[in-house]
């Protein structure tokens, strides 16, 4: 049986705009531009037309709204940190995927064991509510996986094509749509193409051998075209990662186009396409003291023998031993993506229309050793006999398979599906506000299989027998499945006064799943089986212009997460899928911000009750969901930026993430009290430097019991901090090279902190894994502008 990979195919609609637009080059050349009237409007709005491009641009700089790595809204009803384009292209790795720009922000944490975009966030969280617990959205499109609601940082959008990235820490109003709403929303915005035809040639290379390639072509505003304008961006990146064996090579393609229709219309085309595959994903962190010991959930819960990153060090991923199950050759993943969507803004009489018909998806392909980081046999050894002394007596996972007892035991899996959908959004005037209102809707088809195979019998079954159906018993799972959603909402947004607004509204959230399985998961039995759940949520604000840069809020507001899928994995799902209720949130949240010319600064108070939240029961081998008390969080907010003056500016951030569990009032395992940032960042002409700390509170890495039965946090996981520096320079004046040629390096932690940063999960063998922070790299880019 040979190793298949699954072949990306565009979608027909991205093939024809892809052909499309590589002609536009050659069409533009012959096309008037627009005048340049948008230089005129910013000059008047920062100090009069008078004004030299230097000179606007120095007054932009002397500014904390201009240099602030994060900053709160003067319009938003919930509490919003914005992270603007210049400190993602000052700031941030050019391999950085979304995760990373956003880890500045107050309350989020992330993981990136294998350096700075060369993997997928472990953990990234937001108030302590996990991945999959929160929305992510692509120029407003909700996005998720198709079993659990989880996203894959990797796998979309590079930083050169994000123009921003919006954090909301709550579940908004009514019209915010989503699979995940109740912990907050990622909001990643697309760059807008240039008004003048520009080719833009950049790279980076750096530590782990890490290396990038890529270029973007503006058409700049095409007269013969209808004012149409659009780029196209292109790179390639490949990397050994920090981590051993965790390599990684990613191509991504990216376009998006405008095209004004009449007077009052704006059509919009978007289109992603990305390739990632290497050795990376399968990584799940490594064994360490004093954590190695089997525990089976009792004490004691620290050991004296060394762990995987005592013996071979932090970096520890995977083994270039081939008769291991770590071996970087049997541990392999190959991502490839789509994303597109057209959209239409326009006006019919008073009513404004913004509509968005799209399409993504998503398939993966992998392959790994049965317990790649439990088996106890590593560098040095010339066979697998024995333990390498990194786990307890009979702790590891031993070679052998049906095939032989020495053979290498593994799993091929994959993961696809594509969703296709709408959303519709309406606003008009009425009366004394502004009546909102539209609807999302989502159909989305998955394939999910994972199989036991043979990596020293040519990925031959790892079983003997078949089932009923007549599949083969190496199957673990195969379904085949839907998962239809419908958001409708309405929303009304008063103004009481010319300050005074209250912004209230209902969203229905329906969704339904479609389980048709030959091979169920857990049960290893056929299922053919329909849920639906659906749930109405209101939402009301209250927004307060105190002043034209000062505002203030108050939201009360429900949230709510669908279902997953495990909730199918039963003999009886009917049983198990009716006794459970959405997980819900009530949320109540008070913030102020405040702008001006020399500081930002917003803060906000919250108070969230998570209800019914899913536990589950074994009852016979057989595990039975139910829902089980809740959480409680409770914290407290604030960022600001200071503009010292002569081109310095101060930031901080910092917050209080208190999240408590009902049933014994202990934190959440993996959630940090206290989370904080701190910099200094200069800006002034042509250059640009920063100096960042991000500060991550201590926590513990699971729950469990002591000796008197008594539910206690264990694996302490120390506070962290890790220090990033940057310097860029960009070239003011044509000469050498063109004008807006920018050169860069920046410095990834400074302080080579390797601590152990989380619990990873636990071999199978019940021994604990954690991720330790990426040890120090250096990143060197340059960009340079052909106009």
């Amino acid at each position: 049986m040979s190793r298949h990979r699954y072949t990306f195919k565009p979608t027909p609609l991205t093939q024809a705009l892809v052909a499309a637009l590589i002609a536009l080059p050659f069409a533009s050349a012959h096309a008037q531009t627009a005048p340049d009237n948008l230089g005129t409007v910013q000059a008047g709005a920062e100090g009069g037309s008078g004004q030299t491009a230097a000179e606007r641009e120095q007054a932009k700089q002397a500014s904390a709204v201009h240099q602030a790595p994060t900053q709160g809204s003067l319009k938003a009803g919930q509490p919003q940190s914005i992270i603007n384009q210049h400190y993602i292209e000052n700031t941030q790795a050019p391999t950085a995927n979304y995760s990373e720009i956003v880890s500045i922000a107050p309350s989020v944490v992330d993981i990136e064991p294998n350096g700075p975009g060369l993997g997928n966030s472990k953990e990234l969280s937001i108030r302590g509510f996990q991945d999959g617990q929160y929305n992510l959205t692509w120029d407003g499109v909700p996005v998720g996986d198709s079993n659990d609601f989880t996203h894959h940082s990797a796998e979309y959008f590079m930083p050169q094509d994000i123009g921003q990235v919006i954090v909301d820490r709550g579940p908004g109003n009514a019209s915010t749509v989503g699979y995940a709403t109740f912990g907050g929303t990622i909001a990643l915005l697309t760059k807008e193409p240039l008004d003048k035809p520009q080719t833009t040639l950049y790279g980076s290379v750096g530590s782990f051998g890490t290396r990038m390639l890529g270029a973007e072509f503006d058409t700049g505003v095409m007269k013969n075209y209808g004012d149409m304008r659009a780029f196209i961006d292109y790179r390639q990146l490949q990397s050994d990662g920090y981590l051993t064996g965790a390599n990684i090579e990613r191509k991504n393609l990216f376009i998006k186009a405008e095209k004004p229709i009449g007077d009052d219309s704006l059509l919009t085309f978007v289109s992603m396409v990305n390739r990632n595959s290497g050795s990376n994903a399968a990584i799940v962190g490594a064994t360490s003291a004093p954590y190695v010991a089997v525990n089976n959930g009792k004490p004691p819960y620290t050991s004296t023998l060394p762990g995987q990153i005592q013996k071979f060090g932090p970096n520890y991923g995977l083994s270039s031993n081939p008769l291991s199950q770590a071996y970087t050759g049997y541990n392999y993943d190959d991502f490839q993506t789509d994303f597109e969507y057209l959209g239409l803004k326009s006006r019919l009489g008073g009513v404004q229309i913004d509509n968005k018909f799209y399409t993504y998806a998503y398939y993966h392909s992998g392959w790994n050793g049965l317990d790649p980081n439990g088996g106890g046999c590593d560098y040095g050894q010339v066979n697998c006999l024995s333990p390498d002394g990194t786990f307890p007596a009979g702790a590891d996972t031993p070679n052998g398979t049906v095939n032989g007892a020495s053979n290498i035991p593994g799993q091929h899996m994959y993961l696809n599906y594509r969703n296709w959908g709408d959303i519709l959004r309406l606003k008009q005037q009425i009366g004394p506000g502004t009546l909102n209102y539209g609807v999302w809707l989502n159909y989305q088809t998955y394939h999910r299989y994972n199989s036991e195979i043979d990596f020293s019998d040519n990925q031959a079954w790892n079983a003997t027998g078949i089932y009923p159906n007549g599949i083969s018993k190496a199957v673990d799972r195969l379904i085949n499945g839907t998962f239809t959603t419908a958001q409708p909402y309405i929303q009304y947004d008063w103004n009481l006064t010319p300050q005074l607004q209250l912004r209230g509204g209902l969203k229905y959230a329906w969704f339904q799943r479609h389980d048709n399985a030959p091979v169920e998961q857990k049960t290893k039995k056929p299922l053919d089986y329909t849920q639906t759940w659906s749930k109405v949520l209101p939402a009301v604000e209250l927004h307060y212009a105190i002043a034209p840069n000062w505002s203030a809020y108050a939201q009360v507001a429900k949230g709510y997460l669908a279902p997953n899928e495990n909730l199918f994995y039963i003999p009886n799902p009917q049983t198990g899928a009716n006794s459970v209720e959405p997980e819900q949130t009530t949320n109540y949240q008070v913030g102020t911000t405040w702008r001006s010319q020399e500081l930002t600064v917003s803060g906000d108070l919250y108070a969230i009750d998570f209800t019914n939240q899913v536990q589950s029961r074994t009852v016979a081998g057989q595990k039975y969901f139910y829902n089980a008390g809740g959480v409680k969080y409770r914290g407290a907010e604030i960022e600001a930026t200071y503009y010292v003056g002569g081109g310095f500016s101060l930031y901080g951030n910092a917050a209080y993430n208190q999240a408590k569990q009902d049933s014994d009032g202990l934190q959440l395992a993996g959630v940090p009290k206290t989370t904080g940032a701190a910099g200094l960042i200069y800006n002034r002409g042509p250059w640009y430097a920063s100096l960042i700390a991000k500060y991550i509170g201590s926590n513990y890495g699971d729950i469990g019991t002591d000796a008197g039965g008594k539910s206690v946090g264990i694996y302490a996981i120390p506070s962290s901090t890790i220090l990033n520096a940057s310097l860029n320079y960009t070239v003011q004046d044509a000469g050498f090279v063109p004008h807006g040629t920018k050169i860069g390096v920046q410095l990834f932690n400074l302080t080579n902190n390797t601590k152990i940063n989380s619990l990873a999960g636990y071999t199978g063998g019940n021994v604990p894994l954690f991720y330790t922070n990426a040890g120090r790299s250096v990143m060197v880019n340059f960009s340079v502008p052909f106009q």
